[in-house]
């Protein structure tokens, strides 16, 4: 103490989650030496930290076709294995291997794949397992069908070969996003542990400004992956405008660095949307118009906006929780994918309780949006049980002082 530590993250949720984690990390040991291994795409969730100085990012990365989700399509596969998917790995796993010959310790965040590297390091590692929770199939809306019987069989989402990797002596640290899920592990053998979520932190709760007051108000979720978060915002823009409210409706569309507002002008052109002046108290890029719809481009401003939401219309993967764990519920619209396809949209229906909807057709999520709009009651037992899922703010702390002294000072 202080020494050094290799964050695996394999997707932009994942990258998100560990970044919340290392910033409280970095707080507690601020010597601490942090690297970090995105291992889909180029982590580009980590450059402020990076540029500030907080953490450095090593090691092959790559954008792949299938955007991370190459175990959804045999398409999706294809397509990576023609862009040197095999490669990537192969150099990801030798730079795991070095560092694990040093002694020093690795934390993976994510699914089986980070958590397979950190083992084959040969090193200490801990694990933070984000996208898998018991209630996905332990309850409703609908059913896990055949899954949730092979789930059922086994008292748990996670799989035997991941639970030997997670019992290993020198897997130190074993985190779940909810005590669900924790428990029915530890009844596996897995010391595993439910600290808090920290996909809940970072997020500012406030009213919305006094010129989005006359609005009713949504936020606007189409995820982060080109070109397919096109084609979902095409899909949740064209239901809007299927909607016959004459109310004043604003769309809070808070974006990562992509779709960049050069991505947005032509798909909003083409929708009849036309420039607008920007209010001046919400921080927006860019503001566009259509009738009684005003629409507000916020890149970087999902942490402040998704507070200031009555609704939102997703297609998105942790931006979606994130916002349900705050109390607003969501409709979502799933498309062609790769990523979310409708069995990802009812696998996320059924880990929020129902808080997040699936709808069927662009008329159908419409129509929901009118009457959420017009029920608060409604709208507000929705979003109790979203933040029910999804666990207060904290987990960040609690997962750093874990760290800090089960890897780091062991």
């Amino acid at each position: 103490m202080p020494g050094r530590l290799l964050v695996l993250s394999n997707g932009h949720g994942e990258d998100l989650i560990a970044l919340r984690v290392i910033q409280a990390l970095k707080q507690r040991v601020p010597a601490l030496a942090i690297s970090v291994l995105p291992m889909v795409g180029e982590g580009s969730a980590y450059a402020g930290a990076e540029a500030a100085g907080l953490l450095q990012r090593i090691g092959p990365r790559q954008v792949l076709p299938s955007g991370g989700f190459s175990n959804q399509s045999l398409r999706g596969l294809l397509s990576d294995l023609g862009a040197g998917v095999l490669a990537l790995s192969w150099g990801q796993w030798r730079l795991v291997r070095r560092w694990g010959r040093s002694g020093d310790p690795v934390l993976a965040v994510g699914d089986l794949l980070p958590l397979l590297l950190a083992w084959a390091g040969g090193g200490p590692y801990g694990f933070l397992g984000t996208p898998k929770s018991d209630y996905t199939w332990a309850s409703g809306p609908g059913s896990a069908g055949l899954a949730a019987l092979y789930h059922r069989l086994k008292g748990s989402e996670w799989d035997p070969w991941e639970w030997a990797l997670m019992a290993r002596r020198r897997c130190r640290l074993v985190a779940m996003r909810d005590r669900l899920t924790a428990r029915g592990l530890r009844r596996h053998g897995v010391p595993a542990l439910a600290p808090g979520n920290p996909m809940m932190d970072g997020l500012l709760k406030g009213p919305p400004p006094l010129s989005l007051r006359s609005y009713r108000r949504v936020l606007l979720l189409g995820g982060s992956r080109m070109p397919e978060a096109l084609g979902n915002l095409r899909g949740l823009l064209e239901s809007v405008a299927m909607g016959r409210s004459p109310e004043p409706l604003v769309l809070l569309a808070a974006t990562g660095s992509r779709p960049s507002p050069e991505d947005w002008s032509p798909l909003l052109a083409d929708l009849g949307y036309e420039p607008a002046q920007v209010p001046s108290d919400c921080e927006a890029a860019s503001a566009w118009s259509r009738g009684n719809r005003l629409l507000l481009l916020g890149p970087g401003c999902f942490a402040q906006w998704a507070a200031w939401a009555e609704l939102a219309l997703a297609a998105a993967g942790t931006a979606t929780e994130q916002t349900v764990g705050l109390g607003i519920p969501a409709l979502s619209l799933p498309g062609p994918g790769p990523q979310f396809k409708r069995g990802f949209a009812e696998r996320q229906s059924r880990l929020l309780g129902g808080a997040v909807r699936v709808c069927s057709t662009p008329l159908d999520l419409a129509e929901r949006m009118e009457l959420l709009l017009k029920e608060p009651q409604l709208r507000a037992q929705l979003g109790a049980i979203g933040a029910q899922r999804m666990g207060p703010a904290g987990g960040s702390e609690a997962l750093a002082a874990l760290i800090e002294r089960r890897l780091l000072k062991a």
